[in-house]
């Protein structure tokens, strides 16, 4: 069952980047870590947000959201609760990676041209090296890295995944 929101969560939200701000400063060097602890607070960069900063730090719109769309640490997209990252450089992709995205697409049931669960689950990322070659194709779900993943993995891995939940 979703939750209805309230006029106050979204004014939650701003005091939340309020306090982040106060905490770094408003000095231009603070933008990126400021926007480091909005992204570990919401899991991304909403734009109204991004806009909040941008006035209370005294920057220029266009420079924060070019930050914010220049690197790739930071999502302006609403990301998953769980982060699964599918490497597709050259060793993994050789070993079978494009089939491995393919199947975490179709068992967590992602969308087409989404990477991202409509219930805000999981999002699935390839990305172009882990530095985890000699463990091609690897996989890393929250952080905890998995090597030579095949077909039957992805089913495994994924219950790993959602008992976490329960913990």
């Amino acid at each position: 069952m979703h939750k209805t929101k309230t006029v106050q969560e979204p004014l939650r939200n701003f005091a939340k980047v309020k306090e982040i701000i106060e905490k770094y400063g408003t000095e231009r060097s603070a933008l990126i870590p400021v926007l480091q602890a909005i992204q570990g607070e919401f899991r991304y960069l909403p734009q109204e947000m991004l806009s909040f900063v941008a006035t209370a730090m005294g920057i220029p719109q266009a420079e924060v959201f070019g930050v914010a769309t220049f690197y790739a640490q930071f999502s302006t997209q609403p990301k998953g609760k769980h982060i699964v990252q599918v490497c597709d450089g050259t060793a993994c992709h050789v070993r079978g990676a494009s089939d491995i995205i393919k199947k975490f697409k179709k068992d967590l049931q992602i969308p087409e041209g989404k990477t991202t669960t409509d219930d805000l689950y999981v999002t699935l990322e390839t990305v172009s090296c882990l530095g985890a070659c000699a463990l091609a194709p690897a996989v890393v779900v929250d952080g905890k890295v998995y090597g030579n993943v095949n077909f039957e993995d992805v089913a495994r891995i994924i219950v790993t995944m959602k008992e976490s939940d329960d913990e």
